[in-house]
C-alpha cells in the first residue's frame, strides 16, 4: 500500500514539475485531487484494508494528499508571476489621484451670461420645443407656405408639418399667446439648420429677445443691445445698424459689432473690415401680432436673435465653431 502511494506522490509531483500554464496545473489536480482523483480514490479505497492496516494508510495517504495540495499552490503561484496579468496590480503605496473636477461648458457659461445680463435688465426667460410645428416655426410669424425666406431656413423636416425649429422665434409667438402686453422675454435653446463648415454646425444655439408694449420704438431696441454688448464685451465696444430684410420684423437691421480682436483696424477674423456681424433685429411685424390678437395700432414691439456660438467665439477668440463640439478635454479644460 505504502510503495503504492509513494508512486501516485512521485509521479504527480513530476507532473506538477512541468506544468507550463495554469490550464495544465488544473487538469492534473483534477486528475489526482479531484472528486473522482487518484489519491481521492485511494483514500475511499482504505476502508476495504484490513482494519489493522487502515489507520497507517490513511495517515501515510493525508500526508501526501498535504505534500500534492502544497506543490499544486507553489506551483500555480510561480506561473503566476510569470504571466503578464501578475504585472496587472494596483499599488497601494503610490499617492493618490484625485478625481479632475468637471466644468460647464462655454456654451453654457456663455449662455448663462447672456440670461443674467438681460435678466438685470427686467426680462423673463422663456422657453419652446425644439420639435415644432410649421405654423410656429413659419406661418405664424410672416413666412408663408412657399416664401422664399423658407430658403433660407435650410431645415430640418420629421414631416410635412413637423421641423426642427430653425430659431427660437416660434417661442415669442407662444408667448404673445399666452400673455397680454407689455412683454418682455428672452428665449435661450438649441436651433437646428443642414449647414456645416468652420462657423456653421447643423445644431446651434440660440437667444431669441422680445420686447412688447406701447410706444416701443427702435431707439430702445438700439438701447438694449447697445448695453448688452457693453456688459457683454466693454464699453469701448460699438455697434452699428445695418438695414436688413426678416420676414417677421420690419423694419429689419444686421446688427455689427466693433471687432474685439484688431478694435476695428482690420484683421482676419473680421475679415478686415474692423467690424464683425453678431445678431438680427427689428421691429416686430404687425402680421406677426395680427396672428397672436394684438392691436396693432396701439402695440409695438421689437425682437432680435443671437447666435451664442458667435458670442463665445469673440469673447474666447475661437476660430473655429466645431471645437465646441469635437469633445476634446484639451480644449475644454481651458474654460
Amino acid at each position: 500500500m505504502e510503495n503504492t502511494i509513494d508512486q501516485i506522490c512521485t509521479e504527480a509531483l513530476r507532473e506538477i514539475e512541468t506544468a507550463k500554464s495554469k490550464d495544465s496545473l488544473n487538469a492534473i489536480s483534477v486528475k489526482y485531487l479531484g472528486r473522482k482523483g487518484i489519491v481521492t480514490q485511494f483514500l475511499r479505497n482504505i476502508s476495504k484494508l484490513p482494519s489493522e492496516e487502515r489507520p497507517k494508510a490513511g495517515e501515510k495517504a493525508n500526508e501526501i494528499k498535504k505534500i500534492l495540495e502544497k506543490a499544486f499552490e507553489e506551483t500555480a503561484n510561480r506561473l503566476y508571476s510569470q504571466s503578464p496579468e501578475a504585472h496587472d496590480f494596483v499599488d497601494v503605496s503610490l499617492p493618490g489621484r484625485s478625481a479632475l473636477p468637471g466644468s460647464l461648458h462655454p456654451i453654457t457659461q456663455i449662455t448663462r451670461q447672456i440670461c443674467d445680463i438681460f435678466i438685470r435688465m427686467g426680462f423673463d426667460i422663456a422657453e419652446g420645443p425644439e420639435i415644432e410645428s410649421d405654423y410656429y416655426n413659419f406661418e405664424a410669424l410672416n413666412i408663408p407656405k412657399y416664401h422664399p425666406a423658407r430658403d433660407m431656413q435650410d431645415t430640418f423636416y420629421v414631416s410635412d408639418n413637423i421641423v426642427l425649429r430653425t430659431h427660437t422665434s416660434p417661442v415669442q409667438v407662444r408667448v404673445m399667446e399666452k400673455c397680454k402686453p407689455p412683454v418682455k422675454v428672452i428665449a435661450p435653446g438649441k436651433v437646428y439648420r443642414s449647414d456645416s463648415d468652420i462657423t456653421h454646425t447643423p445644431m446651434f444655439h440660440q437667444v431669441e429677445g422680445l420686447m412688447v408694449g406701447e410706444n416701443i420704438s427702435f431707439g430702445n431696441l438700439k438701447g438694449i443691445l447697445t448695453n448688452f454688448v457693453h456688459l457683454m464685451f466693454d464699453e469701448k465696444t460699438s455697434l452699428r445698424f445695418r438695414p436688413s430684410f426678416f420676414p417677421f420684423t420690419e423694419p429689419s437691421a444686421e446688427v455689427d459689432m466693433l471687432c474685439v480682436m484688431c478694435r476695428g483696424n482690420g484683421c482676419r477674423i473680421c475679415s478686415q473690415t474692423g467690424w464683425i456681424e453678431v445678431l438680427g433685429a427689428g421691429m416686430v411685424h404687425p402680421a406677426v401680432f395680427e396672428n397672436v390678437g394684438y392691436d396693432t395700432t396701439k402695440i409695438t414691439g421689437f425682437a432680435f436673435g443671437i447666435g451664442i456660438e458667435r458670442i463665445t467665439m469673440l469673447k474666447y477668440g475661437i476660430d473655429d465653431t466645431r471645437k465646441f463640439f469635437e469633445n476634446d478635454f484639451r480644449f475644454l479644460r481651458q474654460f
